[in-house]
Parts: structure tokens; sequence; C-alpha cells
């Protein structure tokens, strides 16, 4: 793993996204002729990529990643556990998990730790509640996991805190568990800060004005609804002359399926709309479908969470998805396996810890796409990124 703190210094680079020299052309050149709108968006853009808007499922305060270390010794009284360790996913396969369970595995070899199973259900609580069982049955030291439902998979994370797991929390933590006294720590992206950097991007993207679309993930998803939040806020508080004209919420086993529906109606009934955002890339994806089924997949503006192969493409190929704010999934798992040794050995972990936003336009998606899966981009970005100048 890179060090935090030269990691830290690529993610304010990568957020200087307005008015910035490069190979790339500007993510927005309506906006060029706006300073004023430029320099509001870079000024939040900044700030963004060092500070940290969310709180913590429970309204904690975060703690900034790079607070958590551990020493040479404190690793060796770790590695002298011989721990093992179950990952359960909400749901598995897409490029966020995947650098999730990347980053735990990178850590916990490190630590000593073995991992004994990995569960996907599919965004199926009580299919999450099953495998939690089965699991539990292997007696696994240490868990991370992200709750499918909060309430309804409570109970069964609670009977792991009961057997004396160390648990460790991706984004959310179940309902009526607390830091400290049931788990040790729940790790997440600024996902309210993320949504406020694609507001802004967004803007960019628009020239600040025009109308929008939002497609939201209606679940009662702690950090989807926080992106949400972030972005629709920014949108109406600061950007008065961009006009939210539709705001759909989705949900499925198929997001990008159900967000192409839900864009398909949003295009049917305002075929002009300039705009839309989707609360992660697979819904992107969606919207992306509809837009080239509609014709407009060269006129409608997409910005987005979290940066997905597929986003990437459209934006290497200066297509309709114009830029996102992007998670730190591989350094999320990192933080997660590295506070499950803090419990090992009774070192007192923060209840709350997040990675700042991390903002990707048409200009910097490569540089961004090593900052947060710590690998170079693959082929099919490369060469889509040769193509696209």
């Amino acid at each position: 793993m890179a060090g935090a703190r030269g990691a830290a210094a690529l993610i304010a680079a990568a957020a200087v996204v307005a008015g910035c020299g490069g190979d790339n052309e500007s993510t927005a050149p309506t906006a060029q002729s706006n300073p004023a709108l430029v320099r509001r968006a870079d000024t939040a853009l900044k700030r963004l990529a060092r500070e940290t808007l969310s709180r913590g499922p429970n309204g904690e305060k975060a703690t900034p990643a790079d607070r958590i270390t551990l020493s040479p010794a404190e690793v060796a009284r770790i590695m002298a556990k011989h721990a093992t360790a179950a990952i359960v996913l909400h749901y598995g396969g897409n490029d966020w998990s995947n650098a999730q369970v990347a980053g735990v595995r990178s850590e916990f070899k490190r630590l000593g730790i073995k991992v004994i199973s990995v569960a996907d259900p599919n965004l199926n609580a009580d299919r999450q509640a099953s495998d939690i069982q089965t699991l539990l049955a292997r007696k696994p030291t240490i868990m991370v996991g992200l709750p499918v439902d909060a309430v309804a998979d409570a109970p069964a994370f609670k009977q792991a805190a009961k057997q004396g797991v160390k648990l460790v929390f991706m984004d959310n933590s179940p309902a009526g568990m607390k830091p400290g006294r049931d788990y040790v720590s729940t790790v997440s992206a600024d996902n309210y800060g993320n949504g406020v950097a694609a507001a802004h991007l967004m803007a960019l993207a628009m020239g600040g004005r025009g109308t929008l679309g939002l497609i939201w993930h209606d679940a009662g998803f702690f950090v989807t609804m926080q992106r949400y939040q972030g972005f629709k806020s920014t949108i109406e508080r600061e950007y008065p002359q961009i006009k939210i004209v539709a705001d759909k919420g989705v949900n499925g086993d198929d997001m990008a399926i159900a967000s192409q529906q839900a864009a398909n109606a949003i295009l049917a009934r305002h075929p002009d709309i300039d705009a839309m955002w989707g609360v992660w890339d697979v819904p992107a994806e969606g919207i992306l479908a509809a837009a080239r089924a509609a014709g407009r997949a060269n006129t409608l503006k997409i910005v987005t969470e979290d940066l997905g192969l597929n986003v990437a493409i459209s934006m290497a190929q200066r297509g309709a998805v114009k830029a996102l704010g992007a998670q730190r999934p591989f350094d999320q798992g990192v933080t997660e396996a590295r506070l499950a040794g803090y419990a090992l050995i009774g070192k007192k972990a923060p209840p709350y810890v997040a990675w700042p936003s991390l903002a990707v336009t048409q200009k910097n998606y490569l540089t961004a796409w090593r900052v947060v899966y710590h690998a170079p981009p693959p082929s099919i970005l490369r060469e889509a990124a040769q193509e696209g100048r």
C-alpha cells in the first residue's frame, strides 16, 4: 500500500479539476466562459479533498483515515495471534466490492490474518443473515461486513458479537449496535462529500444552468442517501439556475436495469433535459443505456459516484459521463483490516473513520484509477484513452 500522506497528495492533485492544464481537453468547456463558476467549484473541490463532511451511522464525527496506523511492534503482536477473518459483502462482483476485498486481503496478509471466506448475498438481507450463520460455525476471529439491511441483518451481526467475533463495518453499522461495545469501528468514504463534489462537477459540466434529473437508491441505505442528500442540497443551495425537473428513487437486484427504466421515463417526459445524476456507477450505466436508446448519448451530461470501469471508459471516449465523485475502496479495505488488528491487541479505535472525496473528470481519470485501485488502468481503458485523444 502507498503511504497515507503520499496518497493524500494524490487526492489533492486529482481534485484540481477546473482551469488546469493537462493532455486532455476540459471536462466542461461551457463553464470556461464563467470564471466565477469555475472558481467556486475549484475552491469547493480542493476543500473536499482535505476535509470530510459525512457523519457516521450514529452521528459520529469522522476520524481521518491516515491516523489509523500500526507500529512494527504492534504488527508483530497481531501476527502472533494467528487470527482468521470472514468478509461479508452486501453484493460482490462489481469494481467497488472487488477493490474493497483486495484492500482487506492485502492488509490481512501483512498482519498474518487468514481470510477463510468471502460471502456475497447479492443485496438480499435474508441471504446475508444466513451467510453469517454459516460463517459463525467456522468460528472466525474477525468479521468485516456491510449490512444489506441495517435493521433486518442486525440480529445476525449481534450474534457474531456475542460469540466474541471482532466486527468492523464497511460504510454502515447494524441498527442497535454501538462502536466500542458491539463492534470496533465503521470505515467509509466521505459519501456526503462525494455527493457535494459531484454537484460542483455537474454544475461545471452544465455551465451552471439547465435542467437536471436525479436517480437515487430508494432502499434506506445509509451511504447512498448521504450522496443523494449532499448532491441535491448543493445543487439547490448553490446553483439556482439548475432546475431539478425529475427526482426518481429506484431499487432492485439489478440497479442498472431499474435505473435505465427510470431514465427512460425521465427522457420520455423531458426529452430535452440537459443532464442526469446517478447515485453510483451501475445506475449511471443504466442512464447511459437510456440516453443511447433515446439518441441522447452525445448531448445528455451524466455525473455519478464511484469510478467503475464502464463509466471510466465513457469519460475516456469523451462520452456522456463527464465526471464523478469517487470513493477509495482499496484504501477503505486496508483501513478496515487495520482496525481489526487494533481489536486483536486491545488498541482503542475511533468509532467512525473516513477517506475524503476524490473528484474524477475527463482530465484525470487515469491518475484517479491508480489512486482508487492501487493498480494500473486496465488495457481496455488505456485503449479508450488513446482513442479519445
